[in-house]
Formats: structure tokens, C-alpha cells, sequence
């Protein structure tokens, strides 16, 4: 059983080759991209969260908006870096965002990736503690943040305001979604502490260690270990597994202009740096929909997975990534995903 779903990095730039300009159009078109997809028959719509940079940075507006229009997509983020967030702000939000959508909301969080500004996070208000670096702040305030969702009391009543004493939860709290979480994991290690957890599991399209198999390989012996690790702790539910995927089908000409010559360099995995440590970084897939049907069934991380999210260039607009979408959904077909979300248990 595998969904589909996209992956939304949120763009924007004033430049002639762009088709969405602004924030509001990134905006607009991240809606309409969501509302187009649920009718080609995707799964779910998901949108990187990045500060002090022309994308998307704050998600739970966008992702009510989407609830509001649509009736089955799933609406999440890939991934929100949890160094920038208040958690108990954040609870509320999702919450509510989930309440609006009628618990289709699925929220991948993590430590994050570079970013633009140098220790940014600062700047909203968030330091390491003593013997904390950025990476232990961002799973201390992940902690706090699954705490608060779950309904744990957080602050003292007020007596004159209720009339008793006592500890106080968030509000509003919405059923399920703790099951709802997925941490974005860029190693083997931090699959299994991802595991032991209790939270599902968001690879992306690179890694940030290499081996020298090739990246599908080192992605499926990732979910082995987060599921093996997973069993280990004897959790109640199954957990959801999702891989990021650059998928491209060749179907026209306006898709050949964009990407027929980057078939030929993307085609292949490429090892590079990245914050400091050497990072594989997944293979593209471009080309006409027979030969990706052929290569996906070889990917040994989409076959482990149940779920596959496309990175789309949503700089081109909705009407091109609408039919990107189709064609990625006809492929799932030809290799036998059912297109149905699988909710957690």
C-alpha cells in the first residue's frame, strides 16, 4: 500500500522565468496546487518549512486554507525545524488545523537543514541551554511540543479565573494527532532514535552520511532499522514510513524544455558536504513514464516505504505541476500503489 503525495518547497521569485512572483502567489498556488491534486487522486500535500528566505515559513495558515477546500488530501510539512518554534504555540495551531481538517493533518518536524540566516533561531528567541547545542534544542522543544498535543497539564490554573486550583492543559487539543508526527531523520542512528520515540519516519532525498552503496540502498537499510528498532520497543501502532522523491514525466514539450537535459545529470546519485559532514544525495527520476515505471521498481527505499512524496517545482505553477502530479499517479498505478493513505493505527 503506498500513497502519494507532493512536496512543496513554496518558491517564490520576481523573475521572468518564474510563474509565482510573490508570497501571495506562493500562497494561492500552494491552495490551488493542493485542491488540483486531490482531484488527479494524490494523497497528500506537503510544504517545506525554511526562515529568512523567499518559501514558505509559516504552515499552519497555508495548511487551513487547504483543509478548508478539500475533503480527503492529507496536509502536512516536510519538514518544520523545530529550533525556530515556541512548542506550546505550536500545539495550539496544529491543533486547530487539524480540527479544521478533520484529523487529516500529518506534521513532520525536525532538528532542519542549513538555513539562510547563521543560527537564525536566535533571533526568534530561542538559545541552546547550558550543554545543549541546536540539534538538543530542537528535540527538547520537539518534546514539549508531543506533551502538549497529548493533553499534558502545562500551566498552573488561576483560581480567580476557575474557580479551583490545578494545572491547566493547552487548548485546543485535537484526538490522534500525536500519531500523527514524523520526524525528519537524515541517518541510520537517528532512525532509530526516531523509533524509539514512537514517532514516524521522514527521509528525504539525501543523506547525511555516505557508506558507498548506492542512495536507495542506504535509505532501505535506514527503515529497517527504524522499523526493526520500532518493534524492539513494543509500540501499539504501525508506524508510517515516507521517502522524497524527485519525479519528472516526460509527457510534452513544455516538460522536455524544463527537464529533458537534466535527465542526463540528475539521473544518478552525487556525494557531497553538507553543515559540516559528507552527504549522499538521491538520484532524480526524468524521463518518459515507461522508463520510470521500470526504474522506480528498482528503488529499493520506495518498495520499503508506504508512502512517496514528489518534489515539484511549484515555480512553474499549478496547470504544469497539476499534470506532473497525473502522470506520477498514472506510474503509481502501472507499479501497483493503491493511492490510499495508510492511517496510523
Amino acid at each position: 500500500m503506498t500513497a502519494i503525495g507532493f512536496l512543496s518547497f513554496g518558491h517564490w521569485q520576481d523573475h521572468p522565468g518564474s510563474r509565482v512572483r510573490s508570497a501571495r502567489e506562493a500562497l494561492l498556488q500552494g491552495i490551488d496546487l493542493a485542491v488540483a491534486a486531490e482531484e488527479v487522486g494524490v494523497d497528500g500535500a506537503y510544504f517545506r518549512v525554511h526562515h529568512f528566505a523567499p518559501q514558505q515559513a509559516a504552515p499552519f495558515p497555508l495548511l487551513a486554507a487547504i483543509a478548508a477546500r478539500t475533503s480527503r488530501i492529507e496536509i502536512g510539512t516536510g519538514v518544520i525545524d523545530m529550533r525556530y518554534e515556541n512548542p506550546l504555540s505550536m500545539a495550539e495551531e496544529a491543533a486547530a488545523t487539524d480540527l479544521i481538517s478533520g484529523g487529516r493533518l500529518q506534521l513532520g518536524v525536525s532538528r532542519g537543514s542549513p538555513e539562510t540566516a547563521e543560527a537564525g533561531y536566535e533571533a526568534f528567541g530561542y538559545v541552546p541551554g547550558d550543554g545543549e547545542d541546536d540539534a538538543v534544542m530542537a528535540r527538547r522543544h520537539t518534546a514539549l511540543f508531543r506533551q502538549a498535543i497529548a493533553g499534558t497539564p502545562m500551566a498552573q490554573a488561576n483560581p480567580r479565573m476557575t474557580g479551583r486550583d490545578g494545572v491547566l492543559p493547552v487548548s485546543p487539543l485535537s484526538e490522534g494527532l500525536g500519531d500523527r508526527i514524523w520526524w525528519g531523520a537524515g541517518t541510520r542512528a537517528t532512525a532509530e532514535w526516531t523509533a524509539e520515540q514512537g514517532m514516524n519516519l521522514m527521509s528525504s532525498t539525501l543523506l547525511t552520511e555516505d557508506t558507498g552503496v548506492p542512495f536507495d540502498q542506504l535509505q532501505r537499510e535506514q527503515i529497517e532499522r527504524f522499523r526493526s528498532t520500532w518493534a524492539e520497543q513494543g509500540w501499539d501502532r504501525t508506524p508510517r514510513v515516507s521517502v522524497s522523491r524527485s519525479i519528472i514525466p516526460i509527457t510534452d514539450d513544455e516538460s522536455r524544455h524544463f527537464f529533458g537535459v537534466r535527465a542526463q545529470v540528475e539521473g544518478r546519485d552525487q556525494v557531497g558536504h553538507l553543515d559540516g559532514g559528507v552527504a549522499r544525495f538521491g538520484r532524480s527520476y526524468i524521463g518518459e513514464p515507461e522508463r520510470l515505471v521500470a526504474e522506480l521498481a528498482d528503488d529499493a527505499a520506495v518498495a520499503a516505504a508506504d508512502t512517496v512524496l514528489v518534489t515539484v517545482p511549484n515555480q512553474l505553477g499549478v496547470e504544469f505541476n497539476a499534470r506532473l502530479l497525473a502522470g506520477v499517479v498514472a506510474i503509481g498505478a502501472e507499479l501497483g500503489w493503491d493511492r490510499q493513505p495508510v492511517p496510523a493505527t
